[in-house]
């Protein structure tokens, strides 16, 4: 859904998915300076508003002002790629469901008309303060009779006490959602691939039910906010996390800014360690002389006498000289085990605190493989 346009793919009892678009035409700018105007000058209609309702008079003030917001006969122009040239039974079935919609939140209608809700509180919240302060300057007639609108505070503060308890939040949903088939008899727009988006559009419900999930956990509000991933970073996790096709694989390699082989190497760091996993498969730093004590005092006490291996330093980074293995010293002093195959160090574990430990389980590893 989106201004002056309503879309959907709506299926016949076979299963045969059409397109099917209803158009509406667009508030003009005038038309809009006119309904907000209107909707300052009634409280009540921003109080509705706020409140997700249709407040009953909105839409005949609205027309009081010269603004028609619910469409009328023949306001809504049909298109559909199963050829019919009006309405047909997929776009009278998106209109039905856009009515049900209208009904839970009027945002949708004032989107539809070409202003979407945050674009919309703005604007009245900006005319709402603009008329407040012409009316401290004294610039309406003392005399002029005001119509008042809306509950007295102290009414309002009053009837807390007696008020029913708000409702809950609703349950968490079980599972993520499930995104609609992209699969018609239409052509994708040029450029467009349905089945990567498709991809992206799953991707987004996971981590949004994910995100959900964390929000509502306790303590939640303590947790540090995770740094934006960059674009070449996403481009790994999407392919970690949902796993897709070869040829959208590919797509996500040039995303992230290496050869399709190395994605692969990347997408294991991800699913060890995230961000931090891949920065320690990409980069090569120097510790500075404390960090560098630290890890030599470490690697000195990790292991009973008689059982260290060999180990030859590069850097942050300490390869065992009889096997194909190493350890990776990280910043915040973490140890990440790797693993020498086809000519490739590749990540063989997660981090752990103790050297030792992190370099068994990608001995473990490499024994279960091989």
């Amino acid at each position: 859904m989106r201004p002056g346009r309503i879309t959907a793919v709506v299926r016949d009892r076979d299963g045969t998915g059409y397109r099917s678009d209803v158009l509406l035409q667009e508030l003009s700018d005038d038309a809009w300076d006119r309904f907000l105007d209107m909707a300052v000058d009634r409280a009540g209609h921003i109080a509705a508003l706020l409140d997700r309702e249709m407040e009953p008079h909105l839409v005949e003030d609205a027309a009081g002002a010269g603004v028609d917001l619910l469409p009328g006969i023949g306001d809504l122009e049909p298109e559909c790629t199963c050829g019919t040239w009006d309405h047909c039974p997929h776009s009278g079935a998106l209109c039905y469901q856009v009515a049900r919609l209208l009904d839970e939140d009027p945002f949708v209608l004032l989107l539809m008309r070409g202003r979407g809700e945050r674009r919309l509180l703005d604007e009245l919240q900006v005319r709402s303060a603009a008329r407040a302060v012409r009316g401290a300057e004294g610039d309406a007639p003392e005399d002029v009779d005001r119509e008042v609108y809306g509950v007295p505070a102290g009414e309002a503060y009053a009837a807390g006490s007696i008020l029913p308890p708000l409702p809950g939040p609703p349950p968490v949903p079980a599972e993520p959602g499930v995104p609609p088939s992209l699969d018609t008899e239409a052509g994708p727009a040029p450029g467009l691939d349905p089945a990567a988006l498709e991809v992206l559009a799953a991707d987004s419900a996971v981590r949004a039910h994910r995100m959900l999930l964390e929000a509502l956990a306790p303590g939640h509000e303590r947790q540090p906010v995770p740094a934006e991933l960059t674009p070449e970073q996403d481009a790994v996790r999407l392919a970690a996390d949902a796993r897709p096709e070869p040829w959208i694989a590919t797509r996500l390699a040039k995303g992230s800014g290496r050869p399709r082989a190395e994605l692969e190497s990347a997408v294991r760091a991800w699913r060890y360690g995230g961000a931090a996993a891949l920065a320690v498969l990409d980069e090569e730093w120097d510790p500075d002389p404390d960090s560098l004590a630290r890890a030599r005092g470490r690697l000195a006490t990790a292991w009973e006498e008689g059982e260290r291996p060999q180990l030859r330093a590069v850097r942050a980074r300490w390869t065992v000289a009889v096997a194909d293995l190493q350890l990776r010293y990280d910043r915040d002093g973490r140890w990440w085990p790797y693993r020498k195959e086809g000519g490739r160090w590749v990540p063989a574990g997660p981090a752990d605190d103790d050297p030792a430990s992190a370099l068994a389980g990608a001995v473990a590893g490499a024994s279960a493989g091989g």
